[in-house]
């Protein structure tokens, strides 16, 4: 009984330290979710990742706006040096400057908006794989936790069987001297020899 006893709080005290194991994991397993959620929607077709670089996002670059404004500045003010007019080589130079812009452009434009996906999925992914290691160590704990209980359950349970088993001798080797005592009593009587009962 002691012993099956033992075994039980041991138990209770194993589930105890689960829970709160479970709990401690938590905050992991969700952050890693939400990114696995993001990733998950972001990698279907539409989402932040499924689209291909557009003029729309190159012309959308801060980079490249920055650049042809100050390129369009710059020939602004040369034209107005010159009263204000533009001139067909201003004009010319205006043009040109944009087309330079937008092949030079293009390229870097590109680099970055595949640099900024990149790094976006890299930490997303990276979020996603701490919530896995979240999840692994409380699917450690929950079968540690099972082995352990498991293991304490058949010690109680052996505990049990050997106090019945223990009870069960004891009580039959009480019956057999009893029972020995009386046919050696008996005998003895039916010798004539006088002896004491024996108290059980």
């Amino acid at each position: 009984s002691t012993q099956a006893s033992a075994a039980n709080a041991a138990t209770a005290a194993q589930e105890r330290m689960f829970e709160r194991q479970v709990e401690l994991q938590e905050p992991w397993r969700k952050a890693g979710e939400t990114a696995l959620n993001r990733l998950s929607t972001g990698l279907g077709a539409g989402g932040e990742f499924d689209k291909s670089f557009s003029e729309t996002a190159f012309k959308a670059d801060p980079g490249y706006a920055f650049r042809l404004q100050q390129g369009e500045m710059a020939n602004q003010r040369a034209a107005n040096v010159g009263g204000g007019a533009l001139s067909g080589n201003t004009l010319a130079g205006l043009n040109a400057y944009n087309q330079g812009m937008a092949s030079q452009e293009y390229q870097n434009a590109f680099n970055r908006y595949q640099t900024q996906r990149t790094n976006i999925y890299n930490t997303l992914a990276g979020i996603a794989g701490i919530g896995q290691t979240g999840q692994n160590a409380t699917n450690t704990a929950a079968t540690n936790a099972t082995n352990a209980a498991s293991q304490l359950g058949v010690g109680s349970a052996s505990a049990q069987a050997a106090g019945t088993t223990g009870s069960a001798n004891a009580y039959g080797n009480a019956i057999n001297n009893a029972t020995n005592n009386y046919t050696l009593a008996s005998l003895l009587n039916q010798r004539g020899n006088a002896i004491m009962p024996v108290q059980g």
